[in-house]
């Protein structure tokens, strides 16, 4: 465990140093979930241009997708108690932040991660067809992408990302299941739905 945790601070280290000051102020916007606002709304918009009428069943998966993954989260976090690198004694002291920024007192599993790996996810297999993958592709680029952002601002360790990302997407799958099974949402290759 000791050696899992010295390479996790070890990478931490290396990747919060990659900064520069003109990245900085990108990292906090693409961190905000606020702006993202505009994108959710475009992702809505193509769910009902490929699913209508079941938009509002996936809609409400979604939310409730997201309270789960942030509670689950928040619980884990409670539970482990480990700190954040930016609240970590020996170590807050090397750690780049960003306008004081410092999150919360413990960081295992990260929220962020978990809820915008969840939204890949669900999200992204909806959308995507046999023939073109590409935009769950894209989503998971988004949420690596969100998700680095928390360890360049500081405020989470490699090793908290990966377990975040690791429970939106397990509990993303379980959600695909319980639309496929008893919410009747299928996709076809050409995009369809099948209810």
């Amino acid at each position: 465990m000791d050696l899992i945790t010295s390479f996790d601070r070890s990478l931490f280290l290396l990747l919060n140093g990659l900064h520069t000051s003109w990245l900085d102020p990108v990292m906090m916007i693409i961190s905000s979930k606020w702006v993202w606002i505009p994108f959710y709304l475009f992702l809505l918009y193509r769910l009902w241009v490929i699913y209508k009428r079941d938009c509002l069943k996936i809609l409400l998966s979604v939310a409730l997708l997201i309270t789960l993954t942030d509670q689950t989260s928040g619980l884990i976090k409670d539970a482990v108690k480990r700190p954040r690198p930016t609240h970590q004694e020996g170590l807050s002291e090397m750690v780049h932040t960003v306008d004081g920024y410092k999150g919360g007192k413990f960081g295992f599993v990260s929220s962020h991660a978990a809820n915008s790996f969840a939204i890949a996810l669900l999200i992204g297999l909806l959308l995507s067809r046999k023939r073109s993958m590409t935009p769950l592709l894209g989503l998971i680029v988004w949420a690596f992408l969100v998700s680095y952002s928390r360890i360049y601002l500081g405020v989470h360790y490699p090793g908290d990302i990966l377990g975040g990302a690791l429970v939106g997407v397990i509990e993303a799958y379980l959600f695909l299941l319980i639309l496929s099974k008893w919410g009747g949402i299928k996709a076809r290759e050409d995009g369809t739905t099948v209810s």
